[in-house]
């Protein structure tokens, strides 16, 4: 039993205002106004009767209980969000064919989550699901050769089709662990370091490419890799550096005792990833889809990411649809 004072929507103030640093963004992302965010954290710390954040930094930053306590509540409420979502995914009970692409950055645990999701949701339904990079995957969509997509996004309006935003994911630097420098030295081109790329037709390729062109940054490259794992895998081994994103360094666990991140300087960075659909899809489908992949990404990835890299916080998060 919580103790008096402490209640599931005070719980769920606290972990927007964690994420977010900002009693603005928190009071957006709950749907409360800013004193009520406000009251809501003053009960919660009475009750608990600890400061959970400091509240003279901005922006905010947890103490030390709070990013304890963050970690086990943050837990429990995706799991109540997962059950909830499943729940909703029952609604896709009465489709007779649905065809899935997800891209390739969540092949180890995402995906197979949703299949077996949707899988037992969908009884008599004729059910595709693929993986492949985000530009075929939302061409795939245009061309109707696929029902849904899940991909990044370039940030440019798809013709035809419906986009829903799933998760903010910002991006990176990973270097090996041993690496001494700082992330200017490494942007400055001031490391002996190599400058590791995704290979050139990726669309993630494409984002940090610009990225630099803007900052009128120009770091030679001998290697260009096609993976996520075989990237930070290069990494973890001394040959040089990346920029990736939470997803991407998420998908190569096995490597992260050897590996270091760090924020990219200013000014910050990220990719969005969204659901695609044909724009003339009538019913929820879409809807319910996006509903449990943003479940599945804050519980699976998202928090267990936030509980090592807090710094992550206000920039690593689901969005809503």
């Amino acid at each position: 039993m919580f103790k008096k004072g402490v209640t599931l929507r005070g719980i769920e103030v606290f972990e927007a205002l964690a994420r977010s640093g900002s009693v603005a963004r928190a009071a957006a992302a709950t749907g409360l106004s800013q004193p009520a965010v406000s009251q809501q954290m003053t009960n919660l710390e009475a009750a608990i009767g600890i400061a959970l954040i400091d509240h003279s930094r901005r922006p905010m930053r947890l103490t030390h209980a709070g990013q304890s306590f963050l970690r086990h509540v943050s837990a429990a409420l995706t799991q109540l969000r997962l059950a909830q979502s499943e729940l909703t995914v029952m609604d896709l009970a009465n489709l007779s064919d649905l065809s899935l692409g997800v891209i390739d950055d969540f092949d180890n645990d995402l995906t197979p989550r949703l299949a077996t999701i949707l899988a037992d949701s969908m009884a008599g339904c004729r059910f595709r699901m693929i993986t492949d990079g985000s530009k075929d995957l939302v061409q795939a969509v245009q061309d109707r050769t696929l029902h849904i997509a899940i991909a990044a996004t370039s940030g440019d309006a798809k013709s035809g089709l419906i986009e829903l935003p799933l998760a903010r994911d910002p991006f990176i630097i990973v270097a090996p662990k041993d690496f001494a420098g700082t992330p200017g030295d490494l942007l400055s081109g001031h490391s002996k370091l190599a400058f590791l790329k995704y290979e050139a037709d990726q669309m993630i390729s494409d984002q940090i490419n610009n990225h630099l062109t803007r900052r009128n940054i120009t770091l030679a490259s001998k290697f260009e890799i096609g993976s996520h794992l075989a990237l930070m895998a290069m990494v973890a081994r001394g040959i040089g550096w990346a920029i990736t994103t939470p997803f991407g360094f998420g998908r190569a666990e096995r490597f992260h005792k050897a590996l270091t991140a760090h924020a990219l300087p200013p000014p910050a960075v990220s990719r969005q990833i969204s659901l695609f659909a044909g724009a003339d899809w009538t019913g929820p489908v879409p809807q319910n889809i996006a509903a449990t992949m943003r479940q599945l990404l804050q519980t699976h990835m998202i928090a267990p990411t936030l509980a090592h890299m807090p710094w992550l916080a206000g920039s690593f998060h689901t969005l809503d649809g």
